[in-house]
């Protein structure tokens, strides 16, 4: 299905609209970007009916610990408050300023501006996430054009469709399309459209996309992140308590499907006994939590039974296929590993637990650098603020507790970028005065 100037079409109908698409770009660009105010409003009304219950049919087949988070999480980021303090965070307060007279020199005025047209090459493991991409783009007064996921279930049309309903203008600067990521062709003229592409996904997506951009075109990437937990001190579980019960709660309910998500539970220490008898120490919280957060729902299972299938296939899981020490529960496992590598684990609760002594982590954590993003950490509070900085000025750009590793805080970066000034460019224009 495709949305274009406010409608939907079929599939089918993609060369032709991509042909009238060409010829509409220029006209847009003529006018006056969309303020984020008109946005913004659109949003706080989404946010309104959400609280009301209005979409809660179309969140029926997501677990209903999913939909809590959120829902929690709509009522403060959806809000006209919070969008603001993005928007100023992540633009800054002044919308152009003129620089001082020097000598030599004529003053120049300075703004943010839009890229123009951005292509947005959305991911599937999140399911708000293409439409959250692209009120980013409009945030920032660009003409957005996106391509959904093929694991899309219908929620992001929709969403975008009653963003179209409060505000009618908004249908000249979205265009979505359906397109598999198979066809090159269809790929490669959305984005010879485009003066930029926002891709988010695995390092063969972000690869295929580099490979389709025409030169002189701006890539932002969101590529693959590997969340992992560090506890620093594996051999006091009973002071951990509330800690482990969170970073359970948090492997079941995210399945580890998302960049933030923890993929490997490393320990100070390199002594694989003391690995052992944590897993089993930890065993039981996460069993517990993978029952908690187990749905009855056909749709669901069926959709977690398919992606721990299809890992199988692809050699991550299955009896044969894990090597070392492994301790399973009822759909759930720990994987021992000897090795302190940072990598993607199984998912769908099987977690790699790992030996990583705090003298050897900048080693670690360099050679996986162009993956890091979250660290959950467990610790002493007497030694949180000396850690976390180890862990930043090893490349990580969230440091959370481990019940949080996926959660969003208002005026957060993204991947250590803010993702509205990445949407804009910086022009300079000489003043005659």
């Amino acid at each position: 299905m495709i949305l274009f100037d406010g409608k939907t079409y079929e599939s089918s109908e993609q060369n032709r609209l991509l042909d009238e698409l060409e010829k509409r770009i220029p006209a847009i660009l003529n006018r006056e970007p969309l303020p984020p105010e008109r946005i913004i409003d659109a949003v706080d009304k989404l946010r309104t009916d959400v609280m009301a219950g209005k979409f809660d049919h179309l969140l029926s087949s997501l677990p209903k610990e999913m939909v809590d988070t959120y829902l929690d999480q709509a009522v403060s980021l959806l809000s006209k408050e919070h969008l603001w303090m993005k928007v100023k965070t992540e633009l800054g307060d002044t919308g152009e300023y003129v620089t001082d007279k020097m000598e030599g020199f004529s003053r120049i005025r300075v703004k943010k501006v839009p890229l123009g047209v951005v292509f947005h090459i959305a991911a599937g493991n999140m399911d708000f996430l293409p439409a959250y991409s692209l009120a980013e783009g409009l945030l920032t007064g660009n003409i957005n054009i996106l391509k959904l996921p093929s694991a899309d279930n219908g929620l992001s049309l929709q969403l975008i469709l009653q963003f179209i309903e409060y505000q009618p203008e908004l249908k000249d600067y979205i265009y979505i399309f359906d397109t598999s990521s198979s066809d090159i062709q269809g790929m490669r003229r959305m984005a010879s459209l485009s003066n930029a592409i926002s891709v988010w996904g695995s390092d063969l997506a972000i690869e295929a996309v580099r490979g389709l951009a025409p030169p002189g075109i701006k890539l932002i990437e969101w590529g693959q992140k590997l969340g992992f937990c560090y506890v620093s001190d594996p051999g006091n579980v009973d002071a951990l308590d509330a800690e482990l019960e969170g970073l359970a709660k948090h492997i079941a309910v995210t399945k580890q499907l998302l960049c933030s998500s923890c993929q490997v539970i490393y320990l100070d220490t390199d002594d694989m006994a003391k690995v052992r008898t944590f897993a089993q120490d930890f065993m039981p919280y996460l069993q517990k939590a993978v029952e908690a957060s187990r749905t009855q729902e056909t749709g669901i299972r069926a959709r977690d039974t398919l992606v721990a299938y299809t890992r199988r296939l692809k050699g991550y899981l299955g009896e044969e296929e894990i090597s070392g020490d492994v301790i399973r529960g009822k759909g759930t496992s720990l994987i021992l590993k000897e090795d302190s590598k940072l990598e993607l684990s199984p998912m769908m609760c099987n977690v790699l637990v790992k030996p990583l002594p705090r003298k050897n982590l900048s080693k670690v954590l360099y050679d996986g650098r162009f993956y890091l993003q979250t660290a959950g950490l467990i610790c002493p509070s007497e030694e949180r603020e000396k850690l976390s900085e180890l862990l930043v000025r090893c490349g990580l750009v969230r440091v959370t507790k481990a019940c949080d590793m996926s959660a969003y805080f208002p005026g957060e970066s993204h991947d250590g970028d803010y993702a509205l000034d990445r949407y804009t460019r910086i022009v300079n224009i000489e003043e005659t005065t």
